[in-house]
């Protein structure tokens, strides 16, 4: 069954349990709300849904901009000195204390409540005595998934703040609180974790889907913590003793109070991670399953599937785990995420898509190899018109279809049928574990701990086995040391491309500053490049240019699918438009019978002028500004906005969130922002 914490958000918001609103200053519910709670799985379900809800409501959605993770040696976002993306840039000093406010808070909150229904529970008699007997029931579950949500949202505090105050929750504080090391809360969450896994149900099992945590997710997420603790981070130093007797190895100078650095112990979580990501793989996998046939006959993109369950409103197989949407609640897929559209904000064909996500214009020529089924998928070079027809994306600054090539992997007109009533409430889900990604995160701990070089080579080629359709692709299986890690996190990158991970793989990588400098000179080479000869040709051969030729064509199904060369409307592919004409609510809003946009030129050079430019005008195709933007650029999106707040000092990168001010009051000075942050 889909969505169905939400469901019954109505009933929680007037429940006797006491909403936690503000997580410093809530007190725990009243002992006569403790029966009525744990009356039925049922009623506890409920108490825990609101803590569902809240994370979805303001933690998942990350205050439009995915927390601005994708800000990456891939991507980056669209507008020219918005806030929206000064930490997006490494420039904290940039940032408002406030900006992510709203998120820290709620992630307090929601954890909060899932802790004290945990609390609750472990003094149910029904539920000691199946702990006792390690016996796996509904009361069993319900205490692990509290546990696990508590985890993840700590997770997630730690992910995006650093350091952060911890054990605060359901408790009222008059002397201040400490600021505590992410590594040991991470020790203490992996530990809670792994005492709760074993009592809960795999997916699929007594009704549990990918909308609620399951063991099989549970098993991830200590996977996920182990994962993080073992990789390069960048930690405070203006702050003694904060990490205990952690040993670090560093990296580059310590500057702004911070340096980049890893545990010497790394290994020791490496294996932890290998475990438990083995564990969500292949025992405790339950129902989760790859992706890796695509049935719709049609069309043969098992790939593109991935993402067409959430467009068709169902779970996907793939998931650990996803956070329910539901259509009229606000969702930002794919409003923030996905590929752009110029409608309006109601009816219209389709409504507006900001498209916060955009390709490095380098990385769309060089990303991702010939016959990889992912690229198309994931990129797209036109959006939406907002009346039922295809437009070209432009490279200026802005949002909308402005700004460059786009994220593709959620696109309104993949909907059946796509919401047209209003923007950002189309009710696609947030996916926030995928077997892929623990497939390729299990590949990292076996490269890294070079115990099983094979497997991790066979794992990154049953991904790449999805991608090409063959086994012709393989990756060698000589490949071992820091040349397979490289591979890795390549795969990684061309599989995950706008899902909120490569700047976490650049990071926890230790390679962030080699990878972020090794990107920005190449877009500078391209731009330099364009504008002394009109294009620029990378080393794989593929050209960009400074102008191509489009025109709008009729197709008679305007929604495109796989790739045809021979079809400059069909290639690239994965583009078009929906059919609005089919929906009574907006067809009067399409315009023309010619919906699609056929390009040429796209990965070649035309000359301007020359007779091969002529005979494509006489054709009714348009000269059409193309890399001459991004050259309009270079100084705004194309410097500013890629990473340029690394800089070349060799000074550790700075992409944490400013702890509210708040907060840092209510510690009684115990709690300071680090990182270059404003502490007020």
């Amino acid at each position: 069954m889909k969505k169905t914490y939400q469901i019954i958000i109505g009933v929680l918001l007037s429940s006797t349990l006491t909403a936690c609103s503000d997580y410093l200053d809530v007190e725990s519910p009243a002992k006569n709300d403790d029966t009525f709670v744990t009356s039925s799985t049922d009623e506890t379900f409920k108490a825990l849904s609101w803590a569902y809800a809240e994370y979805r409501q303001n933690c998942a959605a990350g205050a439009n901009y995915h927390w601005e993770d994708c800000t990456s040696d891939a991507e980056y976002y669209p507008e020219f000195n918005s806030p929206n993306n000064t930490i997006g840039m490494l420039m904290p000093e940039e940032t408002k204390i406030s900006g992510k406010q709203s998120q820290f808070n709620s992630l307090y909150s929601a954890l909060a409540r899932a802790r004290r229904v945990a609390d609750v529970i472990a003094k149910k008699d029904d539920y000691v005595k199946a702990k006792e007997s390690s016996t796996t029931n509904m009361w069993t579950q319900l205490y692990g998934e509290a546990v696990s949500l508590y985890a993840y949202c700590y997770f997630h505090l730690t992910k995006h703040y650093g350091d952060v105050p911890f054990g605060i929750e359901n408790s009222i504080t008059t002397e201040g609180y400490p600021l505590t090391s992410r590594y040991e809360i991470y020790d203490k969450l992996i530990a809670e974790l792994q005492a709760v896994e074993p009592l809960m149900y795999k997916l699929g099992e007594s009704g549990i889907t990918a909308e609620r945590i399951s063991r099989t997710f549970t098993d991830g997420l200590i996977g996920l913590m182990a994962y993080y603790a073992a990789g390069w981070q960048t930690i405070r130093t203006d702050v003694s003793g904060l990490y205990g007797n952690v040993q670090f190895e560093k990296k580059g100078n310590d500057a702004n109070g911070c340096v980049y650095a890893r545990r010497s112990d790394y290994k020791t979580y490496f294996q932890t991670a290998e475990q438990y990501f083995t564990k969500a793989i292949n025992e405790n996998k339950g129902s989760c399953q790859l992706v890796t046939s695509d049935g719709r006959g049609y069309c043969n993109n098992p790939f593109q599937m991935v993402f067409q369950y959430a467009h068709n409103n169902v779970i996907s197989p793939e998931s650990l785990f996803e956070i329910g949407n539901m259509e009229t609640i606000q969702s930002e897929r794919p409003y923030s995420q996905g590929r752009p559209s110029n409608g309006g904000g109601s009816n219209a064909a389709p409504c507006k898509v900001f498209g916060a996500f955009r390709v490095v214009p380098s990385f769309y020529y060089t990303g991702y190899e010939d016959g990889d089924k992912r690229m198309d998928v994931s990129m797209t070079v036109t959006g939406s018109n907002g009346d039922g027809n295809e437009v070209l994306l432009s490279f200026l600054n802005g949002n909308k279809c402005k700004g460059g090539i786009s994220n593709n992997k959620w696109d309104d007109n993949r909907m059946n049928p796509p919401y047209v009533r209003a923007q950002r409430q189309s009710g696609i889900n947030y996916v926030e574990l995928r077997l892929a990604d623990v497939m390729l995160m299990l590949a990292v701990c076996k490269a890294e701990l070079g115990n099983d070089n094979a497997g991790a080579i066979s794992l990154v080629n049953q991904i790449r086995q999805r991608a090409f359709g063959d086994n012709n692709h393989n990756v060698p299986e000589s490949l071992n040391g820091d040349a397979l890690l490289d591979v890795i996190y390549k795969e990684r990158q061309r599989e995950l491309l706008f899902e909120g991970t490569i700047r976490w793989d650049m990071i926890l990588s230790g390679k962030f500053t080699e990878r972020t400098n090794a990107m920005r000179a190449q877009v500078k080479e391209m731009i330099a490049g364009l504008k002394a000869k009109g294009y620029y040709t990378f080393e794989n051969g593929r050209t960009i240019p400074a102008y191509i030729w489009t025109k709008q064509v009729h197709l008679d199904n305007p929604l495109t699918f796989d790739a045809d060369p021979n079809n400059p409307a069909l290639f690239p592919g994965w583009r078009g438009q929906f059919d609005y004409t089919s929906i009574a609510d907006v067809k009067a809003k399409v315009k023309g019978e010619d919906h699609n946009v056929a390009i040429k030129g796209l990965f070649e050079y035309i000359t301007p002028d020359s007779d091969e430019a002529k005979a494509l005008e006489a054709e009714g195709y348009v000269k059409t500004n193309w890399g001459v933007d991004v050259v309009a650029e270079e100084a705004g999106i194309y410097d500013r906005n890629l990473l340029s707040g690394l800089g070349t000092s060799g000074n550790a990168p700075r992409y944490y969130h400013p702890i509210p001010f708040e907060t840092l009051t209510q510690s009684k000075g115990h709690v300071t922002n680090g990182y270059g942050l404003p502490q007020k």
